[in-house]
Formats: structure tokens, C-alpha cells, sequence
């Protein structure tokens, strides 16, 4: 999800506020830059000469959680903008107390400042600001532990002055960003907002910017009366001021982490909902939305209270902070974010009501509200504890899903989520979860901390049961709240609960590499089953595990459960059986995180679907028991089209081939009836896919074409309409004509999926007429989120094609794009524009051979015109080639 970037290595804790037992600031400063003078230097040559015949061995790289050397204690700021500048004037009043040591210095994290004055009780204090990056404060004394001072810190935040880095997770870390500041986008709302993980609160004001440092706080916003604002904490007040100028107050009487700040100004609908907790206290919760978004608002948010409420009752702690408000902002350059009481979501969460048939996003409603108990009540000390933040928030996306719409549909977003685990750690690498090492700390906003994290929170539920888990985190937040952690307290409260050392599954799990392979097998005799689970991973990636499981053994219609410990290389386990042995389940509660393989007969893999009660068990079995080539494998295909879940009923659709040429007839009227009747739009769409991929064509040709054109008519849902319209082009050109004309009528419904779509149709069928359509699409905002990955690649595609004439009218397509994306169109426009270059240069290639040719031939005036549109090529690609360099910069 980031621009092409110039990586900024992370140099640890360079700078801490405050100094150690009684040294200078300069001495500080020296000692934590790691400079070194000429006879220092000579010291460490001639000591290098003494010891050159030994082998010098170093500690291993470890980033340690920051020193704290003053305490940040309370944070006022006053600010208002400079919206044509993109700059910021702010005053920060700061009140500090050393933390242990003496200090006659303060340093804070301020990056790309301009700094007027730093006052303390009125007076000037001197202070160096050379790199703009660190300001350094000479104090007025030296003050001890248990004595408070606060500094006034006059500034101008210049965030378009940073050099800009970022993650995979979060594409930017200036800190403050203005959205069509200057209104020259007529389809976009001007805006403000803040984005602070993991240390850019500090571009907007000067702080320790460290995850282990908690400050209560209040902020002072002066705007134009026209705009809304948001900030953390309880709206105290707004004063109209004598300019036609407004200042909101809010303050925040818990503390919280810096990088937690927030600030967003805009002319926002704001939707008042409340939650009102058992003891009668009410909890504001406001949505924030574009005014023509209002009308849709609760139908996005409105489970909040609910969710609220579900977390509260399960971990036995109340929500603790002031308010609960949400709000949708664009060109933001991550997903959402956590800020304390005021949640920034990106713009792929606007969805109108009937959008919200397809899919809605409770999964990162949800992760970013537990995060106000796990991340924001009790906070990861360091960076390379981030999984006590993300892993928490990860799984309570499979806990209100579990809830919501029942286990079946946790489980399948959990495998999701795995796999997700699994394909990325396979590219970019394993390392251990609470990972102390790594290069950079953007570095562990990964599938690691995210996706694994949950998954080992769910494996953890399970071997402790609910009560113990959930009581334990219970002790967890109650012990920590309001205190920067690291995993071991984690550790410590789910053993005081269950009264078991469980060093082994956080050594394993946490604190080490990769995951278990496991290849199963089983042997038969008279009687007795040997059930063999052998540890197939690369031990030198990953460790022997423990893995405590259950296995299910199945007979004579029957079934026994056996708990097991897997925690050697090899292991058998054998167990008796009367009658018929059925089917072997290992992990039968398929709660394991693990690549295995099980060697197992498909009449098992049958038996499993009728007779295993999990998601993951019916899955399996209708991708391995349909192959049995039996009348069993195929009343397996018609009993799945039955299923309560969605996604079996789906998979069922795409095994119905295997019910033979013969079936043909009754497979064309299971598609028509569940691409018209089935109540979940997934399953309908992939009926749709089914008709249109293998019976638009012969005698069905005419039942096929009158149900997609009615599907695009009258279908609810925005996928299905889509798919239909996609099924249709593989008819006639009459079809496709058809299409064009639908896809036409369609282009002005509000909806980013569908208009994601129609870019894909007109860039397989459609004309430079399309284009204007194509263009105001993918910049005004209506294709969001991860439809705008598609769409911006469908859109250079079809770009690429046009003649050189064409593409100049629509460069400044491009040019927006680049300036301001955001997050998703950022994640490939790079990658468009190096295809765009690619295509380019095969033109050129290929016009300069012909006019090679044509001057060969004698045919100068052909070659003079060929060169005449090499010339406006290479005018064409001089452009092109100046926006990937100002995309590099």
C-alpha cells in the first residue's frame, strides 16, 4: 500500500526527552548520536591494532523498547491552518517530569518544523533544531523526579516538507495531511486529518513519539465556522471568535499514547448514535460523513453500539474513554486507525445500503473499537511488541463475526486469514512475532502481527477454554490499564488465571519462527487404529512444537474423542474401534495453525461432510470426497447446494461438472434456481458465473441470455448485476452491444464495485467514448478502496491502447492520480505506469523500424509523417518518464 518511497532506516532510540545521572545535553546528545571525537577515534584505532588477530563477534541487533527519560505528563495544543500552504500553526504546551534521573535537558521528536520560540514561565529557553528532526531544549535548572515544568512551544507544522516514508500497512507517515486544500477538485470535499502510527504525531506536534509514553491531553482547533471538527476526548466548547473564525475545545482526561492524537476539519454530516452503558452512563457515538453519505451512515456504523456493548460483557471491563465517533476521510493512507474515541476510516467504507448487500465492513469496525481495550487502554511498550495491539484487534474480527453471523463464517474468514499469513510471510519472510530484530519498525506491520497474531489468540482460547481465556484477559486489562506492556504480562495474567506455566506455548508461538507442517497417516488392524503425526518443518526455521489436539475417531456410527500432545518429530498414537472404521479427524476442532497433510480415503472425506460439524470439515470434503468417483461423490454435490452456509452452497456450484454430461438439464435448473432464489448474493453470482461459463451456448443459449438480462434488471445486488453483465459478453456481438447499452444506463448508480466493473467492461469492449466515463471515475472519489486497484489498472490498460493524441488529452488522468491517490491507487500506480512505459517503448520501437524502412524504400514524405508521430510519442513519453520520477522522489 505505498508509493514508490525512499526507505528511511529506522537508527532505534536516538533521542529520549531529558538526560541521564546529571550529564549535559550536549554530552547526551554525543552519546546517543554515537559520534566519537579525533582522539576518541584514535583511541578505538590503536585498540583495533591490539586485538586484530582475534575475531571480533558482535550481539546480535536487537531494538529495545525506549528509555524513558522524562515523562510526558499532560499535552495542550492550539492550533489553526494555513490551508493554501498546507501548513499548520500550532502552540504546544508541554508538562514534563524526569522520570528517574535528574535533567536539565528536553528532547522531543518535532519533524519538519519551523520553531519560534520555547518559553518556560515566560521566559525563553535556548534550544538547538538543526536537523529538524529533534528539538533540543536547554531547561532552566535541573529538575528532579517528582518536580513538573511545562514549556510553551510557539511552531509551524510544514508536513509537505518531510521526507516521506511508510509500510506496507500505512503508505505515509506524514502525520498531517490536507485533502483539495485549495478546492481545485470540484468532486472532492476539502479536509484535514491526522494519521499518527507508528511515530508521525510528532510532524504535527513536538513530543517523546514513543509507544511507552502516556499523556492526558487537550487540544484547542480554530476554523472557519463552516467546518466540523474532531478530536479525542469530550467536546467541551466552541467559541465564535470576532475574524468569522470558530475554536472547538476538546480535552482528554485519561491518558493515552502520542501516536493516538487525532484531529480531522471538514464540512461533515455528522449522525448522532449513543450506547449507554449498564450503570446509565451514555456514550456518544457520532458518525462523521460526507453530507451526501448522511443517509447511509447508520447503515455502515450502526452495529457499533451493539459491538460495544458484545465486547464490554465478554472481557468484563466497560469501555473506558469519553465517546466513541467515526469518521470517513479520503486519500488516507491505510486502512482505518485506532485513534483514541475518533476512528479515521479510508473511503472504501462509503457504501449506500444497497452496496451493503454484497458485504459490509463490521471486520474492521470491529478491530478498530477493540482496540480501545487492547492497543489504547493497555498499550505494546515497543514496537517489536506490536502484536499485543494488532493480534488482539486481528481476532476480534473472528469474535464479533462468531457472534454475529455464527461460527461457520468466522471459521471461513479465520482460513482467510491464514492463508493470508501463509502466501505473504512465504514472499517477504518468517521471523518471530515478538520480533526484537528487525530493520525497520514499520517492518512489523505484517501478516505476523495481524494475521498470525489472531490466529494464535484463537489456538490459546481453545487449550484454555472460554472461561480462563476470557478471564484472563480480564486480569490482563484490569492490571495494565493505562501502562505500556510487553508479552510477558500477557503471559503472567493467563497463568495467575489458570494456574499453569505456559512458557511453552509463548516460547513456541511468540517468541519463535514459522509454524508446523504436519503429515498425518493412519494404520488399521483388527480393532485398533495407529493414527502417525510426524513434524515436517525446517527445524532450523521453526521449532518442535507442542501441540495439544484432539482427534476424532469415527466407527460404526459412532465417534470417541481423544486428547493428544504431538511434541515429538514422530508420533503414533493407537486407538480401539468396534465395526467399521469410518473416518480419522485430527484437530477436530480445527483450531491448529499448521500446514498438514492427511492421507485419507475420499469415502472418508464423504462420510466427514454428513457427519464432522465444522466449516473447515464440510469444505474438505466436498474438495476431496466430490472426486469419489461413486454415487456417494455425487449426492454429496446436491446435498452442499443445501447448505446453511453460503460459501459450501458456492463450492457445491463450482463441483457440478463432475455430476456428468447426462445431468445437464438438471444442472442448468440447480444454476437457475439459485441464481434467482438463493438469499446470499455470493452464491448468486457464482450461479451467474456457472450459466454464462457453460450453458450460454446451444439449447440453452436463449434460457441463459433471458436469465442474465434479468438478473441485470431486477437483481438487488450490485455483484450479481455485475457478473451478469460480464456473462453476457460471452454471447453474440448483439450481446455485447447489449451490454454496452446496459453498462451505459448504468454508470451513474452510486456504487464503487460496480463502477469498478463497468471500467473492466469498456476496457475488454468499449471505445475512446468510454473514456470520459473511465476517467472522472477513478478520480472524483467514486472508485474506492481495492476497487481502485482494479479499476486504475483496467483504466492504464486501456489507456496504453489509444493513440498518442487521446492519451495527451487524458495525462492529466495520471498527473491526479499521482498527487493524490491515496493509499490503495498508490499500492499499483507505480506498477501502471512502468506498463504504460513498457508499451511505449514497443511503440516507438515498432514506428521507428517502419520509417527505417520507408526512408530504405525511397518513401521520405510516408517516413516524414511516421517521424511526425515519433516526435509527439516522444513528447508522450518525456511526460511520462517526469511523473515516475516525481513519483520516486
Amino acid at each position: 500500500m505505498k508509493r514508490i518511497f525512499t526507505v528511511i532506516v529506522s537508527i532505534g532510540l536516538m533521542y529520549s526527552c531529558g538526560t541521564s545521572k546529571g550529564k549535559s545535553s550536549e554530552e547526551i546528545v554525543k552519546e546517543q548520536s554515537g559520534n566519537v571525537s579525533e582522539n576518541d577515534g584514535e583511541i578505538i584505532k590503536n585498540a583495533s591494532s591490539a586485538i586484530s588477530t582475534e575475531e571480533i563477534i558482535e550481539r546480535a541487533h536487537y531494538n529495545p523498547s525506549a528509555t524513558i527519560l522524562t515523562g510526558l505528563k499532560h499535552t495542550k495544543l492550539e492550533v489553526n491552518f494555513m490551508w493554501e500552504k498546507s501548513q499548520m500553526n500550532g502552540i504546544a504546551t508541554l508538562t514534563c517530569s524526569p522520570h528517574f534521573y535528574s535533567t536539565d535537558s528536553l528532547i522531543l521528536d518535532a519533524k519538519a518544523m519551523e520553531i519560534h520560540s520555547v518559553k518556560l514561565n515566560g521566559k525563553e529557553l535556548k534550544y538547538k533544531y538543526n536537523d529538524a528532526n529533534f528539538l533540543r531544549i536547554k531547561l532552566d535548572k535541573e529538575y528532579a523526579r517528582d518536580e513538573e515544568y511545562t514549556v510553551v512551544i510557539h511552531y509551524i507544522a510544514k508536513p509537505e516538507d518531510k521526507l516521506e516514508g511508510g509500510s506496507s500497512a500505512i503508505s505515509s507517515d506524514k502525520g498531517l495531511y490536507f485533502i483539495n486544500p485549495k478546492g481545485e477538485n470540484k468532486d472532492q470535499m476539502p479536509q484535514i486529518w491526522t494519521q499518527g502510527e507508528t511515530e508521525a504525531s510528532s510532524v504535527w506536534f513536538p513530543t517523546i513519539d514513543r509507544p511507552n509514553q502516556n499523556t492526558t491531553q487537550e487540544i484547542y482547533i480554530t476554523v472557519e465556522d463552516k467546518y466540523k471538527t474532531l478530536s479525542n476526548g469530550k467536546f467541551m466548547s466552541a467559541t465564535k471568535n470576532a475574524d468569522g473564525t470558530r475554536t472547538d475545545y476538546w480535552k482528554q482526561d485519561l491518558p493515552h499514547v502520542p501516536y493516538l492524537f487525532m484531529m480531522a476539519v471538514g464540512e461533515f454530516s455528522v449522525v448522532e448514535d449513543a450506547y449507554t452503558k449498564p450503570d446509565g452512563t451514555v456514550i456518544p457515538l457520532h458518525y462523521y460523513v460526507e453530507p451526501e453519505w448522511e443517509e447511509h451512515a447508520q447503515a455502515i456504523f450502526g452495529e457499533t453500539p451493539t459491538m460495544i456493548e458484545f465486547f464490554s460483557e465478554l472481557l468484563g471491563v466497560d469501555y473506558k474513554w469519553d465517546k466513541y465517533h467515526q469518521v470517513v476521510v479520503r486519500e488516507y493512507v491505510s486502512g482505518a486507525m485506532e485513534n483514541t474515541g475518533a476512528v479515521v476510516f479510508g473511503d472504501f467504507v462509503y457504501q449506500t445500503k444497497r452496496e451493503l448487500i454484497d458485504g459490509n465492513n463490521h471486520s474492521i469496525i470491529a478491530h478498530e473499537l477493540f482496540h480501545h481495550w487492547f492497543g489504547n487502554l493497555v498499550t505494546c511498550e515497543s514496537w517489536s511488541n506490536l502484536p499485543l495491539n494488532e493480534a488482539f484487534a486481528n481476532y476480534s474480527q473472528y469474535l464479533w463475526d462468531e457472534e454475529f453471523s455464527g461460527r461457520d463464517h468466522a471459521d471461513y474468514v479465520a482460513e482467510k486469514e491464514a492463508d493470508g499469513y501463509f502466501q505473504s510471510s512465504k514472499q517477504m519472510g518468517y521471523h518471530d512475532m515478538i520480533w526484537f530484530d528487525y530493520e525497520d519498525k514499520e517492518d512489523m506491520f505484517d501478516a505476523h502481527s495481524y494475521n498470525k497474531g489472531g490466529r494464535i489468540l484463537h489456538m490459546l482460547r481453545y487449550y484454555l477454554g472460554d472461561d480462563a481465556f476470557f478471564a484472563g484477559l480480564n486480569k490482563y486489562l484490569t492490571d495494565n490499564a493505562f501502562q505500556p506492556v510487553e508479552i510477558h504480562h500477557l503471559r503472567l495474567a493467563f497463568e495467575e488465571v489458570a494456574g499453569e506455566d505456559l512458557n511453552w506455548f509463548f516460547e513456541q508461538w511468540f517468541l519463535s519462527a514459522y509454524h508446523p507442517k504436519l503429515d498425518i497417516s493412519q494404520d488399521i488392524s483388527e480393532g485398533k487404529v495407529t493414527v502417525n503425526i510426524n513434524q515436517t518443518q525446517d527445524l532450523e526455521l521453526a521449532p518442535l512444537y507442542k501441540l495439544p489436539m484432539k482427534i476424532g475417531v469415527y466407527a460404526n456410527g459412532k465417534k470417541e474423542s481423544f486428547e493428544v500432545v504431538v511434541d515429538k518429530n514422530i508420533n503414533s498414537f493407537t486407538f480401539d474401534f468396534e465395526g467399521e472404521l469410518e473416518n480419522i479427524i485430527v484437530d477436530e476442532d480445527r483450531t491448529l495453525l499448521g500446514v498438514f497433510t492427511h492421507k485419507k480415503p475420499r469415502e472418508w472425506y464423504v462420510h466427514q461432510y454428513y457427519n464432522a460439524p465444522r466449516y473447515k470439515d464440510r469444505e474438505k470434503a466436498i474438495t476431496y470426497g466430490t472426486r469419489l468417483q461413486a454415487p456417494e461423490g455425487k449426492q454429496l454435490i446436491l446435498d452442499a447446494l443445501e447448505d446453511d452456509f453460503w460459501y459450501i452452497r458456492q463450492l457445491a456450484i463450482s463441483k457440478l461438472d463432475k455430476l456428468g454430461a447426462d445431468k445437464k438439464p438438471a444442472v442448468f435448473e440447480y444454476l437457475k434456481t439459485m441464481a434467482t432464489s438463493d438469499e446470499n448474493s455470493q452464491v448468486r453470482s457464482a450461479a451467474i458465473n456457472a450459466l454464462s461459463s457453460d450453458f450460454f451456448k446451444a439449447e440453452f443459449e436463449g434460457k441463459t441470455r433471458v436469465i442474465l438480462i434479468e438478473t441485470i434488471e431486477k437483481d438487488s445486488s450490485y455483484l450479481v448485476v455485475s457478473s451478469a453483465l460480464n456473462g453476457l459478453t460471452k454471447g453474440t456481438k448483439n450481446d455485447v452491444d447489449k451490454v454496452l447499452k446496459l453498462a451505459k444506463d448504468l454508470e451513474n448508480e452510486r456504487s464503487s464495485a460496480l463502477k469498478g466493473q463497468l471500467i473492466g467492461i469498456y476496457k475488454n469492449y468499449g471505445d475512446e467514448t468510454n473514456l470520459e466515463f473511465m476517467s472522472h471515475a477513478i478520480t472524483s472519489g467514486a472508485v474506492t478502496g481495492y476497487d481502485a486497484i482494479g479499476g486504475v489498472l483496467n483504466y492504464t490498460a486501456f489507456y496504453k491502447e489509444q493513440d498518442v493524441k487521446t492519451r495527451m488529452k487524458y495525462f492529466y488522468v495520471l498527473e491526479q492520480l499521482s498527487d493524490n491517490g491515496g493509499a490503495y491507487v498508490n499500492a499499483v500506480l507505480p506498477m501502471a505506469l512502468t506498463n504504460l512505459v513498457r508499451g511505449e517503448d514497443v511503440v516507438m520501437s515498432n514506428l521507428e523500424k517502419e520509417s527505417a524502412a520507408l526512408e530504405k524504400a525511397g518513401k521520405t514524405g510516408e517516413a516524414t509523417v511516421i517521424q511526425g508521430r515519433i516526435d509527439q510519442e516522444k513528447k508522450y513519453m518525456k511526460k511520462l518518464m517526469e511523473l515516475i520520477d516525481l513519483l520516486a522522489e
